[in-house]
């Protein structure tokens, strides 16, 4: 499908599993102001993993979610959000003795966001490696995963296990690490989990912010981000919020423009981003190895990402392809 000279390539039929936590957000009706501030607050499905399952299938994508909910009002509410949405449910185990996470989220005036999570422990913390449901991970084209399920056992070991097997079914990896500061024992300790798995992972997306916490640089430029490169990866992607991202493969690197909107919230814009990448590679993988079908499928990322920031909340503002395709047309 083209639009405006773009070719962003048709949205593939295979299966992207999306493995973490999903979480209720509490966002407050007043931004720019502190929690304690805050008037009131509005529940929002969250979770960085559950909202690229939604944005892939939004986009008229397959995907399924692999985590655990609290078996309680909310767990079973995002369970039916992830059906609404047409997310597979196969991999969604429930809890008896954990509650479902909640973060509540300031949103600052120029719509960034600062977290204060409860989880002590969440359920999503507690899925074991025999809850796995393995023929769903084998089935996948792409795996998707963060670093959140990284930082306690045993989730953590769901997670080695759960990317083990996948590995081994040839399915690609793709890594959004997600960093979360807050909750990670200190940033010694996250910096050393995120890497941990880096060289198992076959497409790696980091924002700046990330890259200068990875690379301990304040240059956010290609010499820093090559540091992250390692020799099994197909594609490395830098998003730099309103300036669009930077991506490198072995044989091409560059960089692709952002659109300009009127942010509101930029919650969801790096998962809506990833979501729409995927789901336009995971038919046809070869793409990542021809930068022109590469750059048309990120410019139309970087337009699911744009319009994302435009409402407040992930889910709710998670485009589909016409939407997208819109967005590309009047650039």
């Amino acid at each position: 499908m083209a639009s405006n000279g773009v070719a962003v390539g048709e949205t593939g039929t295979g299966l992207i599993v999306s493995f973490g936590e999903m979480l209720i957000d509490f966002v407050p009706t007043e931004s720019g102001v502190s929690l304690a501030e805050a008037p009131g607050f509005l529940k929002a499905p969250g979770g960085a993993p559950a909202n690229v399952a939604i944005a892939v299938t939004r986009l008229g994508g397959k995907a399924a979610f692999v985590g655990k909910l609290g078996d309680d009002e909310f767990g079973h509410m995002l369970a039916g959000i992830l059906r609404q949405y047409g997310v597979v449910d196969k991999g969604i185990n429930f809890d008896k003795g954990a509650r479902t996470a909640l973060a509540f989220v300031t949103l600052r005036a120029d719509g960034d966001r600062e977290f204060m999570f409860y989880r002590n422990p969440s359920a999503d913390m507690l899925l074991t490696p025999d809850e796995l449901n393995l023929d769903l991970i084998r089935s996948a084209k792409v795996f998707h995963y963060g670093s959140i399920s990284l930082i306690v056992e045993p989730c953590r070991s769901a997670h080695l296990k759960a990317m083990e097997v996948a590995k081994d079914a040839g399915v690609l990896l793709s890594y959004d690490p997600n960093l979360r500061l807050p909750l990670w024992p200190s940033a010694e300790e996250a910096r050393e989990q995120i890497l941990s798995i880096w060289d198992k992972a076959d497409l790696i997306k980091v924002s700046d912010v990330e890259l200068e916490f990875l690379t301990g640089s304040d240059k956010i430029d290609d010499a820093s981000a090559m540091t992250l490169w390692h020799p099994n990866l197909k594609l490395l992607l830098v998003t730099l919020g309103e300036n669009g991202c930077r991506y490198y493969t072995k044989n091409f690197h560059g960089g692709v423009e952002a659109f300009r909107v009127n942010t509101v919230d930029t919650t969801g814009a790096g998962d809506s981003f990833i979501g729409a990448l995927l789901c336009k590679i995971v038919d046809d993988q070869s793409i990542l190895e021809d930068e022109q079908r590469l750059r048309g499928v990120l410019k139309f990322a970087n337009a699911c990402g744009a319009i994302t920031t435009t409402k407040k909340g992930a889910i709710p503002a998670l485009p589909t392809e016409s939407e997208a395709l819109a967005l590309l047309k009047g650039a």
